[in-house]
């Protein structure tokens, strides 16, 4: 059931009050506009709630985007790590030594989460992933492989949560 938990709680990418664009996700992103929301709960607790902005709400994978997430529990940096491996393997991806490597540098700059929590996630041009606790910077990885993937927890055709990820596509 933990597990479960945990699962749903690898947002780890926002940081603003509110679910509005920052002013980062405002440059890296040009036209940034919401193309889609979704809140993910487990039982009766909302954990958090996603929003993908991209330009003119046209989201291409290829393109500029940047998804925000508000969280609404306390969650362990280490633990949301540590899930995001785990949904990696869900997309079939195996090599362990680049999910060892990812997971050593994203263990060293996620917060630990509070309720209110925000933290955004830009994606320009499908090539490096950048997270941010409001409009300051708190990582960069410049490998798209990991982009794919990490977006692809979310976005993904092969995402655990199926039904958020129509939400954020705003397909519902």
């Amino acid at each position: 059931m933990w597990r479960k938990f945990y699962l749903y709680c690898i947002a780890f990418l926002f940081s603003i009050s509110g679910s509005s664009a920052t002013e980062a996700i405002l440059t890296l992103v040009p036209n940034a506009s919401v193309v889609g929301r979704g809140k993910l709960s487990y039982i009766f607790w909302d954990i958090y709630e996603a929003t993908l902005y991209a330009p003119n709400r046209q989201w291409n994978p290829t393109k500029p985007f940047a998804l925000l997430i508000k969280y609404y529990q306390e969650i362990d940096a280490s633990d949301i790590a540590n899930i995001t491996v785990q949904e990696r393997h869900k997309q079939g991806f195996t090599d362990e030594e680049k999910l060892a490597a990812w997971n050593a540098e994203i263990r060293a700059f996620l917060p630990n989460i509070k309720d209110g929590t925000v933290l955004s996630a830009a994606c320009p041009l499908g090539k490096q992933t950048i997270l941010y606790q409001g409009n300051q910077m708190i990582g960069l990885i410049k490998d798209d492989k990991f982009a794919r993937l990490f977006f692809g927890i979310w976005l993904g055709e092969r995402t655990s949560e199926p039904e958020l990820r129509r939400a954020v596509l705003g397909v519902l």
